[in-house]
């Protein structure tokens, strides 16, 4: 159902920010003001609270810059922040057991022979020693990111208690409150928005500079620091108020801990500094003597004012600086004028898209969720694993903290597109041009086929081969088209014919070449396997489920498969049509042509309640319970099916919905996004489930949510809460976009997933074709309709009014008269629909 957008050759038109319509007389669209509040204003009514220390890693507030940390904890003796930063990892990557694993062809030839009569692969002794073995280096406890350090500001809990903080999620400044006796202080924390440190400044309840509360500085190296590694150096300079250390992050380390010097080593060093200068002292210990203090802790002078700065630099070891490289002072005037810089910086992020919602706790989800996505992601940056660019300990660093491409490093990307943040995709974009290499590599020396087949799991480090060749898990097929999907979506919901050309082209293209030839493969079209001229894609696994199994059983025509597969052959045919490549790619097209014409139909079985009902293989059981919402796969990420589709389809959909039954941990975004494409989503159910998963942070963690999957009733059914801050469900937004505005398919519903009593207003969602479409929905009806055309594509839009209202464009005021409104527009044009 992917839908063509022919742009016109013109400039890129800048994106305006949309009015809040209003019924009122057409007054010209030049002449409509803005609507209040403004979106920072409405970011700003969810700040996050804590009324108590909050000493829990995961009760800390969270700033970064979208490459650097930090996690603001409080005790009732200090204040501690830990620092993360997207590009310092443990770059150390195994690469074992290259020949062993021979090839596909070697291993698949295996697998034919092994007898259909056990019930699991792992029961074959040759097949259990090749598991092994393919896991080994995977099996390593790096790579992973490595966490910068922490900074503990000290007290003394006689003169001073900690009550409390807040994060103003439209700035990003962070409030600690304190009695100093019976003053109210306050310890402002943000993170600079364009430089990787943290500023810190104490004032009073009326803003201005106040008396230093703090007794001691400490900074920690992080405990999980490998013995192997080189020892910190230390970059204190007390007379300069500074504290810290440098580590580096070797390449390697041999077997007797021997760390040889290479080009590939990282670095990285972490320093705090105050406006005054730092001593030693002696401190009290636990036994009543005195110790001295160890060369990262210093007392603080007890006189003027408190301001400070964290500061990190990272990159490869012979590029940071032995010294410390900030020299800034901090000082209330670099904090003011740092913090009126990023003011700006957050305006211009709010200013690209807004909600206000009839439901409080929706509207809070929208907003903070899209902050920890801007303090998460930045272009230029590494992109984000599993877990962000916050980390301390082992948090975030489970699984790796990797880039699983079996949805969790696609999934927060979903948010960009609908929440007009396109800037915000280009580290994945990013991404997938670091892994072309590899995945060209991959197809070529492992399949043996052309094009690009992209792993299952990789690292931001150099990697010569696939980090995770297991057959299981990593001959998911729907991996490759998955990761080159979202190069396709920037292009169509930017119109962008440049970054089809330059960035996305290619990589499409290579993925559809690996995919033709491996649907082309005799194993695949002929043979005694198939009675039929179709060609199948064979073998696969279905993402977190079954694995490989004994005969095949489950191992072909998985519908994830299917619909991404079906979906980049459509892409790279339209990507011909926009380039005019089509000449030059006919083989490669008359391929495709081919295999669509005799594709396999998705899989299906019967449920005694709900009839034939879609599954993720053939020969599935309709009650399976699923990790990944695998049955619904060509609804969504698929877009071969949704609330276009013919009358009985439609139905069988929704049917499937409402049969699905999943074990939770990776459902919160992925199938409430496939039900509200389905109009089928309670609002009222998903915020329950939203708010099981909620950590004290604000954050919401991937949490178990029944048994009879990989789960029993002796499970923890939150053992993935405390793994680290999941990146993935700051998509959370994109679910509630779905509900208010639909435009993936090249026509546009308004409000297909809302009710009709909760009253609800958007400024510039994105739709496919590059419309920016806002609307507000006001004593259940639509009041307003805006829609700004950036590149000129035709706008299709169901009228909201049936066959009511008028549309107004630059030429003037019309009837509507229609239940679908069609019209070419010009780039830039502002449409108005209005009851």
């Amino acid at each position: 159902m992917a839908i063509t957008f022919f742009p016109k050759n013109t400039k890129r038109t800048s994106c305006l920010i949309a009015a809040l319509l209003l019924p009122l007389p057409f007054i010209g669209y030049k002449e409509i003001v803005i609507g209040k509040p403004e979106a920072k204003e409405l970011a700003r009514r969810h700040s996050i609270v804590c009324n108590k220390p909050a000493p829990d890693f995961f009760s800390g507030a969270l700033l970064g810059n979208g490459g650097l940390g930090v996690v603001v904890t409080t005790r009732p003796d200090a204040i501690v922040l830990y620092f993360g930063h997207n590009n310092v990892w443990d770059v150390r990557v195994a690469e074992n057991h290259r020949e062993e694993l021979k090839d596909f062809n070697y291993v698949f030839d295996k697998l034919k022979k092994v007898p259909t009569s056990i019930a699991k692969l792992t029961q074959n002794k040759w097949y259990k020693e090749y598991h092994k073995t393919a896991s080994d280096n995977y099996n390593k406890p790096y790579p992973r990111p490595f966490p910068c350090g922490s900074v503990v500001l000290g007290f003394d809990r006689r003169k001073v208690e900690l009550m409390g903080h807040e994060l103003d999620i439209s700035n990003g400044v962070c409030t600690v409150r304190l009695l100093a006796g019976k003053k109210k202080v306050f310890l402002k924390l943000m993170t600079d928005m364009n430089k990787d440190r943290l500023l810190m400044q104490l004032v009073d309840a009326g803003g201005k500079p106040e008396a230093n509360i703090f007794t001691r500085i400490k900074v920690l190296p992080d405990p999980s620091t490998p013995a192997e590694f080189p020892h910190y150096e230390t970059l204190n300079s007390l007379a300069d108020g500074t504290l810290g250390f440098r580590q580096i992050l070797p390449d390697a380390v041999g077997k007797n801990r021997e760390v040889a010097a290479s080009a590939e080593d990282k670095a990285f060093s972490l320093a705090v500094r105050v406006n005054s200068r730092l001593k030693k002292i002696k401190q009290i210990n636990v036994n009543g003597g005195l110790d001295e203090m160890p060369d990262l802790e210093s007392a603080v002078s007890a006189t003027g004012t408190f301001s400070a700065m964290v500061s990190l630099s990272e990159g490869r070891d012979t590029n940071v600086p032995q010294k410390l490289a900030d020299k800034t002072e901090p000082s209330h005037n670099l904090f003011t004028a740092t913090l009126r810089q990023n003011v700006r910086e957050w305006s211009r992020y709010w200013s690209k898209s807004s909600v206000e919602l009839g439901d409080n706790f929706l509207e809070e989800v929208w907003y903070r969720n899209l902050y920890f996505f801007n303090c998460a992601v930045k272009d230029g940056v590494q992109s984000p694993g599993l877990f962000a660019n916050w980390s301390y300990n082992t948090i975030g660093s489970r699984w790796h903290g990797d880039y699983h491409f079996n949805y969790n490093i696609q999934q927060p990307f979903w948010l960009t597109f609908s929440s007009n943040h396109l800037e915000k995709n280009l580290p994945y974009v990013n991404l997938v041009e670091f892994l072309m290499p590899l995945s060209r590599r991959w197809a070529n020396e492992y399949y043996h086929l052309p094009g690009a087949a992209f792993p299952h799991t990789a690292y931001p480090v150099q990697m010569s081969m696939n980090p995770f060749p297991i057959p299981d898990w990593g001959w998911e097929i729907s991996e490759t088209p998955w990761a080159v999907q979202g190069l396709w979506w920037h292009y169509t919901y930017s119109g962008d014919t440049t970054f089809l050309r330059a960035r996305a082209y290619e990589p499409i293209k290579a993925a559809t070449q690996f995919l033709v030839a491996y649907m082309k493969r005799p194993d695949a079209y002929s043979g005694n396997r198939w009675k039929d001229d179709k060609y199948h894609i064979f073998p696969t696994v279905p993402p977190e489920l079954h694995g490989l199994t004994p005969g095949f059983n489950y191992n072909y025509d998985c519908s994830l498969d299917l619909a991404l597969t079906r979906f980049i052959f459509n892409a790279f045919q339209q990507a011909t049509a926009v380039l005019k490549t089509a000449e030059q790619e006919a083989p490669l097209l008359s391929d495709i042509t081919d295999i669509l014409n005799n594709y396999p139909d998705y899989p299906t079985a019967t449920s005694d309640e709900f009839g034939e009902v879609f599954v993720s293989a053939p020969k599935e059981h309709h009650d399976v319970v699923y990790n990944i919402p695998l049955s619904l796969s060509p609804v969504f990420p698929g877009e071969d099916g949704g609330l276009g589709s013919e009358k009985n389809l439609l139905q069988q959909f929704r049917n499937t919905y409402r049969n699905h039954q999943n074990e939770g941990g990776n459902d919160l975004v992925f199938l409430n996004m496939q039900a509200a494409r389905l109009g089928l989503l309670d609002l009222d159910q998903f915020k329950r489930q939203v708010n099981y998963c909620l950590l004290p942070n604000g954050t919401a963690a991937n949490l178990v949510s029944q048994t009879r999957g990989r789960y029993t009733d002796q499970s923890n059914f939150t053992f993935m809460a405390d793994a680290g801050i999941w990146f993935e469900n700051f998509a959370l937004p994109a679910v509630i976009n779905e509900c208010l505005m639909q435009g993936y398919d090249g026509l546009i519903r308004l409000f297909p997933n809302w009710p009709k009593e909760k009253d609800a207003t958007f400024n510039n969602l994105r739709a496919a074709g590059a419309f920016l479409v806002s609307a507000s929905q006001q004593d259940e009806k639509v009041t307003g309709v805006k829609i700004i055309s950036e590149k000129g594509n035709e706008l299709r839009i169901i009228n909201p009014w049936g066959t009511d209202g008028d549309v107004v464009t630059a030429a003037g005021k019309r009837a509507i008269g229609k239940s679908l409104l069609v019209l070419k527009t010009t780039p830039g044009e502002v449409i108005l629909l209005r009851p």
